[in-house]
């Protein structure tokens, strides 16, 4: 992991306000796949709307680079700050 996306997954703990519920699957998903890579785990039952919810998002970044995915998460919580 660089040293900037560090930097920005730790800004996005403390951003002034609390981003939209898309906006937050989107940090999710680009977290998971710059960190762990392709979505591996199970998919999570239908009545676990919020478990699901996320895994969805990260399963929609397959394929994408880690680099990419670290670009990309910067790049969003940058957007956010301006916020």
């Amino acid at each position: 992991m660089s040293a900037e996306f560090t930097k920005a997954a730790e800004e996005a703990k403390a951003l002034s306000t609390t981003p939209s519920n898309d906006e937050l699957l989107e940090l999710y998903s680009l977290y998971k796949q710059a960190t762990v890579g392709d979505n591996n785990i199970d998919e999570p039952g239908i009545l676990n709307m919020k478990a699901r919810a996320k895994w969805n998002a990260w399963n929609a970044r397959k394929g994408t680079s880690k680099e990419e995915a670290e670009t990309l998460y910067v790049k969003k919580v940058e957007e956010l700050k301006l916020k």
